[in-house]
């Protein structure tokens, strides 16, 4: 049955609604299972040492003492994980990462791995592997890497994106750059032009539950993981790569998550557990410490970006600038190219151009974090496009409004926007009652645009129709956000059936074809395109089995409110038969009914948000209060609205924390001074106002529901609204993220903020 995703604002009967959440109970009871709940008779404990060093070769490893120990089953080091990358640079940096090699590269990174028989035993056999190493000099901050005399990470890496190409090596690994027009010439033609540099310290994406897995390879070289993960289709190709196994000898099966928010997307331990249950013989269960989260699993970048903007009176903006340094940690990755491509996305510009730095590091490897990159751009960004509009005596929104992307419009970093949000976020902003709500002394009021670009990618789906007339779904994306319920709606809808008679499960890596990450807010967008097809899939038979019941032909039927209802010439007079008749009568017209999709999802629509804070700061402390919050936000079709709210708070809370504070802080010794919740600090409720959210409806016109993935989005304003915000409470222009009390107290009395 051919995909209609012309979306006509059809009339809903589930989709839209708010039933209750199907983990729910099972969660708040303790019934779930997460990563480390997962258990194998006969598993061993598995336990990792961790460099004390920022950056040394290592001289000799002796694990001989270890090996010894009494209830020691296996000891690894990267002599165990061998190099079957087969040339694949990011392969082979994703194997460095998880096990060093000749190098470590970053406080916590993994020299060797333990397995024995209790957690005391392991414990004692870290002690006993002595390494020797030769310490070198580090470098941890992103504008120290990038200096003459810098220590340089690789001997082997010279910036890409560059001609001609260097001679020598250096700590920036790439340069990308995205733009259009002529930004010299949009500079001349400006009345006012305001240059400013910020700065963003790294920061970790929080999540409650730590890195996690069950592994077990057996004798036969088959092996099966139980894992926390973002992605089990990929954490089993790369982990069957990086330990030489054909994929199909892998078994993967992803527990319930405790959130990821993007730092579970990447392996860390995963192959270091099937390592050393492929030597001990045995399964193996591999937990990390909230300090191994911390020191040894990926956090953002930490950043320094130089924006320029020039605009005439009137409010136009006539060119944009912007350089960006992101710290990848040792290992690059794409960071500053997608901080480059979302910098200037909200925006109708005529001349922009942003160029982005890849900077290595001595810091762990950076993984994504919700909408990864862009909530440090818009921070530099949004904090200049307010500084403009103050300028030149225009009100904030005004000014965005009048230079907001519309359908049509080129963007910064390359595509021409279809329908899009933007504009309706920011007029929906200016007509909020929280846009006119009066301030007092010391407080202020901040606001800020953000956007991210959504993904679609390879999804797999399947619905097996019950002979009770039931459904399930099994889905190979991870259910990180309430996408269980989502899908379940999408099936009833289409099939016609309750909420309550269709099942969505997350099926293990044997029993559907490959899904790509639980990321790019991808989810609901393109499993959610995959259950209407499979569910039309599965309709067609229905129909076909309605067809032969009645002994009429196929085309004569067509599907109703659940029912397969006889229609046209040759359809004769029946009485429709409910899906639960068709089913029951299965196994007497052709065998199981089900529907089954495979595609590559494009078309995911780019989602918009606009936020408003307001603050109140401690003019003696320079502590700051979050007073009120407001996200709107287009969802281009909510299909559980409670839980596209969720993802709206969830993403404005955490984008508090980083703006005020949360930061990775390192000695002169390149050692994580903070690596734990009581100095990291996240916030907690007493940290937090309501939240209050609008869900704007702009549809996608490439979903047949007019779905926009909304999880990402609502991270990219806060750092921006917050600092707006700030800045304007204060008096002073707040340029350094996290604003901690001394940061605001410094820039109060005229100090560097």
């Amino acid at each position: 049955m051919p995909l209609d995703t012309s979306y006509t604002g059809q009339k809903f009967k589930l989709v839209g609604t708010r039933p209750l959440r199907p983990d729910g109970i099972d969660k708040v009871t303790g019934r779930a299972k997460y990563g480390a709940d997962a258990f194998a008779p006969g598993q061993l404990v598995g336990r990792v040492l961790r460099s004390p060093h920022a950056h040394a070769k290592i001289k000799k490893i002796d694990t001989s003492k270890a090996e010894k120990l009494a209830g020691v089953k296996a000891v690894i080091t990267s002599a165990d994980l061998p190099d079957y990358t087969n040339g694949d640079r990011g392969m082979f940096d994703i194997l460095e990462n998880c096990m060093a090699r000749d190098k470590v590269f970053y406080d916590g990174h993994a020299v060797a791995a333990v397995a024995a028989i209790d957690a005391d035993t392991a414990r004692k056999a870290l002690k006993l592997i002595k390494v020797d190493y030769e310490i070198l000099p580090h470098v941890t901050d992103v504008d120290e890497a990038i200096k003459p005399k810098a220590p340089i990470l690789h001997d082997d890496i010279f910036t890409e994106g560059v001609e001609p190409k260097p001679k020598k090596p250096s700590n920036i690994a790439k340069r990308t750059e995205f733009g259009h027009g002529d930004v010299e010439q949009g500079f001349k033609e400006a009345d006012i032009v305001i240059e400013k540099t910020f700065k963003t310290e790294q920061t970790h994406q929080g999540y409650i539950e730590p890195h996690a897995c069950l592994a077990n390879v057996g004798p036969d070289g088959q092996g099966e993981m139980w894992v926390t993960t973002q992605g089990h289709f990929v954490y089993r190709n790369q982990c069957a790569q990086l330990l030489g196994m054909d994929i199909s000898k892998l078994r993967v099966t992803a527990s319930e998550i405790g959130g990821g928010f993007g730092g579970k997307t990447h392996i860390w331990a995963e192959p270091l557990a099937l390592a050393l249950s492929r030597k001990a013989n045995r399964p193996v269960k591999l937990v990390m410490s909230r300090e191994e989260v911390f020191r040894a699993s990926g956090p953002t970048s930490s950043t320094s970006i130089d924006v320029k903007i020039g605009a005439r009176k009137d409010g136009t903006i006539t060119a944009a600038t912007a350089t960006l340094r992101y710290a990848s940690g040792p290992f690059y990755g794409m960071w500053a190219e997608l901080g480059a491509m979302t910098s200037f996305a909200c925006y109708d510009l005529k001349n922009v151009k942003s160029v982005g730095y890849e900077v290595l590091v001595n810091r762990p490897k950076v993984a994504a974090y919700r909408a990864p990159s862009a909530p440090m751009a818009a921070f530099a960004v949004e904090s200049v496009i307010d500084e403009i509009a103050k300028k030149i005596g225009m009100d904030p929104v005004e000014f965005r409004i009048k230079n907001a992307a519309k359908e049509g419009t080129k963007s910064s970093y390359g595509p021409v926007y279809g329908p899009i949000g933007i504009g309706p976020t920011l007029e929906a902003a200016k007509n909020h009652p929280h846009m006119k709500a009066p301030l007092k002394k010391n407080q202020g009021r901040g606001m800020a645009c953000g956007f991210w670009f959504n993904f679609g990618g390879q999804t797999c789906t399947s619905i097996n129709i019950n002979p009770d007339g039931t459904a399930v779904v099994a889905v190979g994306t991870i259910d990180v956000g309430g996408s269980r319920a989502s899908m379940s709606l999408m099936a009833a809808e289409e099939l016609g059936i309750p909420y309550e008679n269709v099942r969505c499960v997350v099926a293990d890596t044997s029993s559907l074809g490959h899904n790509d990450m639980s990321d790019g807010s991808r989810v609901t967008f393109s499993s959610g395109m995959a259950t209407v097809i499979a569910a039309r899939n599965a309709i067609k038979v229905l129909c076909q089995r309605a067809a032969k019941m009645w002994d009429i032909p196929e085309d004569a039927v067509v599907w109703e409110d659940g029912c397969a209802k006889p229609a046209g010439a040759n359809a004769g007079t029946f009485p429709p038969l409910t899906l639960k008749e068709i089913a029951a009568a299965a196994a007497n017209t052709g065998g199981p009914i089900a529907g089954h999709n495979e595609f590559v999802a494009d078309g995911a629509g780019v989602s918009f948000a606009t936020h408003i804070c307001d603050v109140e700061v401690d003019p003696e402390t320079g502590a700051t209060k979050i007073l009120r919050y407001t996200v709107i936000q287009d969802a281009g079709k909510a299909i559980h609205p409670s839980y596209v709210e969720g993802q709206y708070q969830g993403g404005a809370a955490q984008g508090i924390g980083w703006a005020l504070n949360e930061e990775y802080i390192y000695g002169k010794d390149g050692r994580l001074q903070n690596p734990g919740f009581l100095d990291y600090r996240i916030p907690v409720c007493s940290d937090l106002p309501f939240i209050d959210t609008v869900i704007l409806e702009i549809p996608n016109p490439n979903h047949p529901y007019g779905v926009r993935g909304v999880g990402e989005t609502s991270i990219v304003p806060p750092l921006a609204a917050i600092a707006n915000a700030v800045s304007n409470a204060v008096g002073v222009r707040m340029t350094h993220i996290p604003m901690s009390p001394p940061r605001i107290l410094k820039a109060i009395e005229g100090g560097p903020a």
